[in-house]
């Protein structure tokens, strides 16, 4: 083979591929989704969903904390203190009159002795007896001294405290007996603060579903309304070419071609709007869903003709909404909550009733004297608290408490009545778009066949342009009127389930 052939080969085959690359990228990169999908994005990328969720997760661990007031409570507290001066059980001056005891009682023994040897010295006849004596009882004297100053001096040092460096320590238990229903009506408001998230999540699964919904529904709207568009900008294109060839040959005039331009530019202007609306609804959709808002997207339903009709009964909705819709439990679970804050008002005027038991140490310690070591005992007994007297404090946050139950039930019977009058308008509403849908079709129909007549007329001769025209905009008004209708109905349904809280 020459190189040129293979060359070419070559470069034919490397471009083949190339094109059915791009091509195979382009159909891959378009995203398909579904409504059920549309939800599922929604829900998972919701940052008011997770709030909700984290709220579930923390009024659960708010009840498990309030059930730990049933239980006994323990509790250690050690504590140190270092002080300037230390507590004295004795003033300066007893320290030193028992400090100096010895000397006293020495100086008194001296002078009772010295009286003694001037008694003698007036009696010769009683010297010999008091030699001896002279150098015995000074020793005598002293010995009594020190020993008596010895022991002063102990019993100064034994009474002395050191409590500069102080340390104390308690281990306590806790277990309430009756605090006037105070922990029961605790247990109860946490219980229902769960129920309550729960239900305001429940809540904001449906506002979810409800919006996308809406920019599902918006979007499919749209690009029937785009593909409508192009099919009359094509339909004004074939008329205008034939009107061109009609000018030619002298059977029409050019105001005819005209209006047909200005019709064809009107269409060209109304798709361009139609096409930045669908990039836009895209967008909006795009973000309910949490991913890129420039990803191409295309939905399952955009080439669905005609959509299914709802059910239409209307007696029960009532009865199916009021037993399903989450804001009803939510001012229900309310009205429990305020409830249960008027037994909690009451109960701070009641009498109280707990257990206590301590384990306590602390050094210095007067257990067995006065010691610096450590030493403890066991208390154990019972705290009554009775409230007699507040000037009817009690009394006042006991009805304003009331007052707020009976608030919580005034709006439970108001957010009732409107839910009923809401079901019963949006039932209504969804058989009127029935209706609306049914003659839709007929016009329809009739818009068809009219611009039938008038195409085969005017390739006749027999009809002039302006006819055709009028029954091109009638056709894409009778069409443009399908499809808001079914939208409508959609819609209509959609709202219908919202408001009986079966929107799932």
């Amino acid at each position: 083979m020459q190189p040129n052939y293979i060359f070419h080969l070559f470069m034919k085959r490397l471009l083949s591929f190339i094109l059915v690359s791009g091509i195979t990228f382009n159909v891959y990169s378009q995203r398909l989704l579904s409504l059920d999908s549309c939800r599922s994005l929604a829900i998972e990328n919701n940052k008011e969903i997770r709030i909700a969720q984290e709220k579930i997760n923390a009024a659960h661990y708010q009840k498990k904390a309030a059930f730990t007031n049933y239980l006994p409570k323990f509790d250690i507290i050690g504590t140190y203190m270092r002080t300037q001066k230390e507590v004295s059980l004795l003033s300066d001056e007893q320290k030193h009159s028992i400090g100096n005891i010895g000397t006293t009682a020495g100086n008194q023994l001296q002078q009772q002795f010295q009286q003694l040897q001037h008694i003698l010295e007036g009696n010769p006849m009683l010297a010999p007896i008091l030699k001896p004596l002279q150098s015995i009882v000074p020793g005598m004297i002293q010995g009594v001294t020190n020993g008596l100053n010895g022991a002063g001096q102990g019993f100064v040092d034994a009474l002395r405290t050191d409590t500069r460096n102080m340390f104390a320590g308690t281990l306590s238990l806790t277990q309430p007996l009756y605090m006037g229903g105070k922990i029961v009506a605790y247990n109860k408001i946490t219980r229902y603060a769960e129920q309550l998230a729960q239900n305001q999540h429940a809540t904001g699964m449906e506002d979810i579903i409800l919006s996308t919904d809406q920019a599902y529904w918006q979007v499919i709207s749209l690009e029937n309304k785009r593909k409508l568009a192009e099919s009359y900008v094509n339909l004004l294109k074939t008329l205008d070419s034939d009107i061109e060839k009609m000018i030619n040959e002298g059977v029409a005039t050019k105001s005819d071609g005209l209006s047909v331009k200005v019709k064809l530019n009107e269409a060209e202007v109304t798709l361009t709007k139609v096409e930045n609306g669908l990039s836009l609804s895209r967008m909006v959709l795009c973000q309910i869903c949490g991913i890129p808002l420039n990803t191409d997207i295309a939905l399952t339903d955009e080439n669905i003709e005609n959509l299914t009709l709802p059910e239409t009964f209307t007696e029960s909705n009532v009865d199916i909404a009021l037993a399903n819709r989450k804001e009803l439990k939510s001012l229900e679970l309310a009205t429990k909550i305020y409830n249960q804050k008027v037994n909690i008002a009451r109960s701070e005027f009641l009498p109280s009733i707990a257990l206590t038991a301590n384990y306590a140490v602390t050094n210095p310690s007067l257990v067995n004297g006065f010691e610096n070591k450590f030493r403890g005992m066991f208390a154990a007994g019972v705290v009554l608290k009775v409230p007699v007297f507040h000037w009817g404090e009690g009394i006042y946050k006991v009805k304003a408490a009331k007052a707020e139950a009976n608030i919580a039930k005034y709006q439970l019977a108001d957010v009732r009545e409107k839910v009923e009058l809401q079901v019963t308008q949006n039932s209504y509403k969804v058989n009127e778009a029935i209706k609306q849908l049914a003659m839709a079709e007929q016009n329809m129909d009739k818009a068809e066949e009219n611009l039938r007549f008038a195409t085969l007329g005017f390739k006749e001769g027999v009809i002039p342009t302006s006819n055709v025209l009028e029954a091109q905009t009638a056709w894409l008004s009778a069409k443009s009127g399908r499809i808001d209708a079914q939208i409508d109905m959609k819609m209509s349904e959609l709202y219908l389930k919202k408001s009986m809280g079966t929107l799932k």
